[in-house]
């Protein structure tokens, strides 16, 4: 199997659907001439041209729109944003329109459309440009929104997303674009809202998702060093959210630690710890703990970006007050 970088799974995932359905179009700022903001429309002008490699003015509301009326109209919109801080510009028509036009047509509409980029923190670009919005749009019916955090997971799940009949929010890691990891040549497709157990454990579950899970398998690897087994799964999707995965898991390892790079009020982890206990009380040992960015916009200084951000030594804490364990 060949290894390949996030931005070349994503690129080829894109490819790959527009080759096949001739519906499929990309648009958003710098995508065409500019090759993407990070490279991962690297190109795809050359070979699909210009009316199905879009570039836009700094507009989000705007592009957003026509992406939404072209789902709406049988076509198959790629919309990306340059970061998902910049998707609040264009939070009306995602939320109102893409989410609501199926409910509000009585089913008579569609909307298949994908909007994507970039969300959490790249190092020192402060608060603006720091934030995670995955628990955002993750609350509003109608979406679907997707966190991969491999290669692998980004061209399967992208390719899922474009065929799916509903809006799909996909959101990557600026930091992850230069990841490298296996992917087939072959097509495959993985289904939006399976989770996958990543690394197998007896006692206890580590659940994360998109550029986390780096901090999760590295917490397990730590772990591991003192004796204990952490089963580590990768949500890869936080809506729908695979529940029956959890519980199962749960109900093996009879503790469960959240990591996510999100505030922490309302966030996906608050709902992972409710819906366990609610469905796997009674195998509990331990409260569920969750490790969640501090709650305070990022801060601009490494140090501070660093203390406010859930990491390693963190998560190790977690599972060892979960597990009674001193030190």
């Amino acid at each position: 199997m060949r290894t390949i970088q996030f931005r070349e799974a994503l690129r080829e995932a894109m490819s790959e659907e527009m080759r096949r359905d001739e519906r499929v179009f990309l648009m958003g700022e710098e995508v065409a001439e500019y090759n993407g903001a990070y490279k991962v429309s690297q190109g795809m002008l050359d070979e699909f041209g210009a009316e199905r490699v879009i570039d836009t003015p700094i507009a989000e509301l705007g592009f957003a729109g026509i992406g939404v009326g072209a789902a709406i109209n049988g076509l198959l919109p790629i919309i990306e944003f340059m970061t998902f801080n910049f998707s609040l510009v264009a939070i009306d028509q995602v939320i109102n329109s893409a989410a609501k036009i199926y409910s509000m047509s009585g089913g008579q509409y569609s909307c298949p459309i994908v909007f994507r980029g970039p969300t959490g923190n790249a190092g020192m670009l402060s608060s603006q440009h720091s934030q995670n919005f995955e628990n955002w749009y993750a609350n509003c019916p109608g979406l679907k929104v997707v966190v991969p955090s491999t290669p692998y997971d980004a061209k399967g799940l992208l390719k899922s997303a474009i065929r799916d009949p509903d809006p799909v929010i996909f959101m990557e890691s600026e930091l992850m674009y230069g990841d490298k990891g296996e992917v087939p040549e072959e097509e495959y497709l993985i289904p939006i809202g399976k989770a996958n157990v990543v690394r197998e454990g007896t006692d206890v579950t580590i659940v994360s998702f998109g550029k986390m899970m780096k901090v999760a398998l590295e917490a397990a690897d730590q772990l591991a060093q003192d004796g204990v087994k952490a089963e580590v799964i990768d949500l890869r999707s936080v809506r729908p959210i695979d529940y029956d995965t959890l519980v199962e898991s749960v109900k093996k390892t009879n503790r469960m630690v959240v990591v996510e790079e999100a505030w922490p009020l309302a966030s996906i982890s608050s709902e992972l710890a409710y819906m366990v206990q609610n469905r796997a009380f009674d195998y509990l040992d331990a409260p569920i703990r969750r490790i969640t960015c501090m709650d305070v916009p990022l801060p601009y200084a490494p140090t501070l970006i660093e203390a406010s951000l859930p990491n390693v030594e963190r998560t190790v804490k977690a599972v060892k007050d979960v597990l009674y364990v001193k030190g």
